[in-house]
């Protein structure tokens, strides 16, 4: 086999992730574009030069898995549905393809979020979110997704558990207004339906009627203060 001098491989003495092996290479990248795919044959990886070639005007290009020819768990498409629709939610963008493995990065603005993006598989969820809802350009080109080689690490009720608590995460980090404001609106709900209880059945200021005002008030100036601090932080 004849040896490569072009290629570095670069190793973690212990398996730390899938989202660490990624972020190593990317840190160690010299290139101002990073290409990004799996190697358990799903992804289509003669597409990659059409990919970059579309990085010229978008800072991502997700390969999505919305082409003419996909092969994907009926089980998986369950939680996923769920998912993408929350991640919506709180990056108020459509999202053909959540956490697609094949992917063309911009490095200058992949390493802002560095040292929040995690170590597991929610590496390519969380630089989704990270990337809609700090303004920059992803685009999704559609694209074919086989059967993939060998067994599956991705365990279906733990790992969409914890895209789920990463998506919230990244929902509380990025957009907090999205994911407090609805709450606060659930506590402010109650609060009202206790008052008109107190008015016009109990004749009486009940406790319970303070705990919905007092939680409803907190809410709403947390997520102004995290509203705040997301604003006075310069990602862009």
């Amino acid at each position: 086999m004849r040896s490569r001098t072009d290629v570095r491989v670069l190793e973690h003495r212990s398996n730390l992730g899938y989202g660490a092996a990624l972020k190593t290479g990317i840190r160690y990248a010299k290139y101002p574009l990073i290409v990004i795919t799996d190697a358990d044959g799903t992804y289509p990886n003669e597409r990659i030069p059409a990919l970059v070639s579309l990085a010229a005007t978008a800072d991502m290009v997700v390969g999505a898995r919305i082409g003419t020819n996909v092969s994907y768990s009926p089980i998986r498409r369950i939680p996923k549905w769920f998912m993408v629709r929350f991640a919506q939610w709180v990056t108020k963008t459509s999202i053909p393809d959540l956490n697609s493995g094949l992917r063309v990065l911009r490095k200058s603005v992949t390493e802002q979020f560095l040292n929040i993006l995690p170590n597991s598989f929610s590496f390519t969820t969380t630089i989704t979110i990270a990337m809609l809802t700090s303004n920059y350009i992803v685009h999704y080109e559609p694209i074919d997704y086989y059967h993939r080689v060998g067994r599956s690490k991705i365990k279906p009720i733990r790992d969409t558990l914890r895209f789920m608590q990463l998506i919230l995460r990244s929902g509380v980090y990025f957009a907090p207004m999205r994911v407090f404001f609805p709450v606060a609106g659930v506590f402010f709900v109650g609060f009202l339906i206790t008052l008109f209880q107190d008015l016009f059945d109990r004749h009486d200021l009940t406790e319970r009627t303070l705990i919905l005002f007092v939680a409803w008030t907190q809410l709403c100036m947390f997520a102004l203060l995290a509203d705040m601090i997301d604003k006075r932080i310069d990602r862009l």
